[in-house]
């Protein structure tokens, strides 16, 4: 059994690395445009970029002798409506010819770079859209599907531009005039016409139309505190698994039974123990958020200096656990601390406690870093100080249980050389976590180094070697051969192995809604090279003039979404509620979407650079430009928040914040279109 198990996870290893190597090829890149003819005919322009030393194939490539092979031929599908008719067929240049000698037939292609017309009638002016899909094929060593889904929108009317990304991502700058529509990264235009024009949220909802139902206000998302606290609580009894907590467990409790006058009297010390060691936690906590505030702690979860400081900082907590060094603090002070410790009394008590946390420090540290980080990306100021209650009361409950209950002391299993694997398991995780900083700067600084194919294999390889190390195959270098691996740590061993088979089916497209906000998001990947910050399977403007100026001329509300590169809650969002089918056809087909990134580090330019009004401060990155707005206007600087305003900038309802409740959320959404309805009927 353990041998099939080393084989499997040895496979799974080698596969993963395959995997890396070998990702999906996209040796085709394609952009559309429109040229225009005349006032009524124009040119939807097909132009593709080819890899050197790949074909691509003709519209008119033969099949092979058999008819059983040879590359396809290359397929415009593009859907008609009622503002334009197709003149005539897709026009191809010139291709090459050559004979292939497997297929026995010749082969029509392209090599570098090929331009395909399509001549259109317009029968209608004004703004409307061309959508289609091109379907073809490109060889080398190996053949690929190339193509895809296009989006060309066309201003007729006022010539304006209007410029998607591949996936349909619109931006649409004013005060320009020409006459080619093509796929271009989204810009960042000033915010003239609607960035101050947003009605703010006084709280007061009493003006809306009351037809379209209940406008219930925002309400803290209790649900998302609570997975903070039980993620914390778990943290917390975790940390006295670790050698330098575990053997202090008996050694504390035997103090307060055998050491008090009367049991009564112990059990009342032990619970004064208890409560002290929580109030340790949670108070240096405290005071952190009351000095900085919670707007230090989301500029500091954002940061490239402190992300990077935390990457380094796991990564000394990982070869930290994996037994190169300890971490302690300086013996001076602990030993300071711990003469207090003899005073009698309650005072005593306190300072017993003080000085198990400091000593513990080495084992603690890094689990209590871990999840302060965790708490700030999360939710901030009342977030941490829920995450570090939970991690007091988890550290401190048994200790208060076992000098109650002591007989519960000798079910407890002896220390020993169990203890040194989960602390070196603990390594394996610091260390995957670590890369989680490295994606937060690539994300927010937009350096594009750690996509989502990389970012997944290095996982891949991280709990792949803790598999791997939990089936006894490795270990540390002071760390003797297992004989044996005992029941609880095989089935440790196999859940890994199942979470990194998991892990690498997003090397093939797997989503991977369990790790939402822990990995890239499913749009940053290898294929994507003109990147559309949109939810999944969603077209979206990252620009508020834009979003704002297209809504108006399809006479649709606007949805504004605040969010983040590195927002866990908006990941979970995405994935848990946009992803449902009543969701996405709501916001599809009645709204438009704006993303707005909180913490885009892209820099203003020059002539956008401004000083708050809210804060004073001034404001020079894109990021920084709608953080301001929710914060100005909404009175909110969580993410995610969601605003559904008319097209003049006017609120709908009322704004919501995290709640993975699928019904409540579709409620927003049908009441934002009720009262935008009313509201134009007027």
């Amino acid at each position: 059994m353990n041998k099939f198990l080393s084989y499997l996870a040895v496979a799974l290893f080698v596969l993963a690395s395959f995997a890396t190597k070998a990702q999906i090829q996209d040796p085709v890149k394609w952009t559309y445009e429109y040229k225009k003819i005349s006032d009524t005919e124009g040119e939807l322009l097909f132009k593709a970029t080819i890899e050197s030393g790949w074909h691509l194939y003709s519209q008119y490539n033969p099949p092979s002798k058999d008819g059983l092979g040879g590359a396809r031929p290359l397929i415009f599908t593009i859907k008609k409506n009622s503002n334009f008719e197709l003149v005539g067929k897709v026009v191809e240049p010139t291709y090459k010819k050559e004979y292939n000698d497997i297929w026995e037939s010749d082969e029509y292609f392209f090599n570098n770079s090929a331009v395909f017309k399509q001549k259109i009638k317009l029968k209608t002016a004004g703004y409307f859209t061309i959508t289609g899909k091109v379907d073809g094929q490109s060889c080398k060593d190996m053949c690929v599907d190339v193509g895809g889904s296009f989006k060309i929108d066309i201003n007729i009317e006022n010539k304006e531009k209007a410029s998607v990304d591949t996936t349909g991502s619109i931006a649409v700058p004013s005060g320009k005039t020409v006459d080619t529509v093509a796929i271009v990264k989204p810009t960042t235009a000033p915010d003239e016409i609607y960035f101050d024009r947003m009605q703010k949220d006084s709280g007061d909802y009493s003006g809306l139309e009351t037809s379209c139902g209940n406008v219930e206000p925002d309400k803290l998302n209790l649900d998302s505190l609570w997975s903070i606290f039980f993620l914390a609580f778990g943290a917390g009894l975790l940390a006295l698994l670790m050698p330098c907590l575990f053997p202090l467990i008996p050694l504390n409790v035997s103090f307060f039974t055998k050491h008090s006058p009367t049991r009564a009297k112990g059990i009342f010390n032990a619970i004064v123990y208890g409560f002290s060691i929580i109030f340790i936690f949670v108070v240096p906590g405290y005071i952190v958020t009351k000095i900085f505030g919670s707007d230090a702690l989301n500029a500091l979860s954002t940061s490239a200096f402190f992300n990077w400081l935390f990457f380094v900082v796991f990564i000394l907590f990982a070869i930290s656990f994996f037994g190169a060094f300890e971490i302690t603090l300086p013996s001076r002070f602990v030993n300071k601390v711990d003469k207090q410790s003899d005073r009698g009394g309650l005072v005593g008590i306190f300072f017993m406690a003080f000085t198990l946390v400091l000593v513990s420090f080495s084992c603690t540290g890094p689990l209590l870093g871990t999840l302060m980080v965790e708490a700030v990306y999360k939710g901030g100021d009342l977030a941490l100080v829920i995450g570090l209650l939970g991690f007091g009361i988890g550290l401190a409950l048994p200790f208060m249980l076992l000098a109650i209950f002591p007989s519960w002391l000798s079910t407890l299993p002896k220390s020993g050389g169990w203890l040194n694997t989960v602390k070196v398991t603990f390594g394996f995780i610091e260390l995957a976590l670590a890369m989680k900083f490295i994606s937060n700067i690539d994300l927010a600084y937009h350096w594009d180094f750690l996509k989502r194919e990389l970012f997944i294999s290095i996982w891949v390889a991280i709990f792949g070697a803790m598999a791997l190390y939990l089936f006894g195959k490795i270990r540390t270098a002071k760390e003797s051969a297992v004989d044996g691996i005992g029941t609880f740590r095989m089935i440790f061993a196999l859940t890994t192995l199942s979470f990194t088979i998991y892990l690498s089916t997003g090397l093939f497209g797997g989503p991977l809604n369990l790790l939402a906000g822990y990995i890239p998001p499913a749009y940053y990947n290898e294929r994507n090279t003109e990147q559309a910050h949109c939810p999944p399977g969603y077209n979206c403007f990252n620009d508020l003039d834009a979003g704002m100026n297209y809504a108006k001329q399809q006479g649709k509300p606007v949805m504004i979404d605040f969010t983040g590169f590195n927002c866990a809650n908006c990941r979970q969002m995405e994935d848990n509620v946009f992803a449902k089918p009543e969701i996405k056809k709501l916001i599809t087909e009645e709204y438009v979407l704006i993303s707005l990134y909180c913490d885009d580090k892209e820099s203003l330019p020059a002539s956008q650079v401004y000083t708050s009004s809210f804060s004073n401060e001034e404001i020079t990155t894109v990021g920084g430009k709608w953080s301001d707005l929710q914060k100005k206007t909404y009175n909110k600087n969580a993410q995610p928040l969601y605003v559904l305003v008319d097209n003049e900038g006017k609120l709908l309802n009322t704004p919501r914040a995290f709640n993975l409740d699928i019904a409540a959320y579709k409620k927003f959404l049908d009441e934002g279109i009720c009262r935008y309805q009313l509201r134009n009927s007027k």
